[in-house]
């Protein structure tokens, strides 16, 4: 699942991690499987994840064993709300080769 249309006008990487925590919206990620799962290095997660706190739309849950990341309710498309791709060919192509 992605996230919703108007939180996707982002650096690609904030945007990896808003579509990564919608998949797992219920449950939270911890920094580490963010990491995993946006193919990152800790430097650069970190600013993502700081970014898209500063502008509340992920939320940390401390308890005393983890920390787990969730987005903001209003990131999470309902059910049935599809988020479409906008890009083109081109696009994906010219973001698959790194141009």
């Amino acid at each position: 699942m992605k996230a919703r249309r108007e939180f996707r006008n982002r650096r690609d990487i904030e945007v990896a991690v808003l579509d990564a925590l919608v998949d797992r919206h219920e449950e939270g990620m911890t920094v580490f499987e963010l990491r995993a799962a946006v193919d990152a290095d800790i430097d650069t997660l970190e600013d993502a994840l700081a970014a898209l706190k500063s502008e509340e739309l992920i939320v940390v849950e401390e308890s005393q064993q983890r920390v787990l990341i969730h987005p903001d309710d209003r990131v999470v498309p309902d059910p049935g709300e599809a988020v479409k791709e906008d890009a083109s060919l081109i696009d994906r192509l010219r973001k698959r080769i790194g141009l």
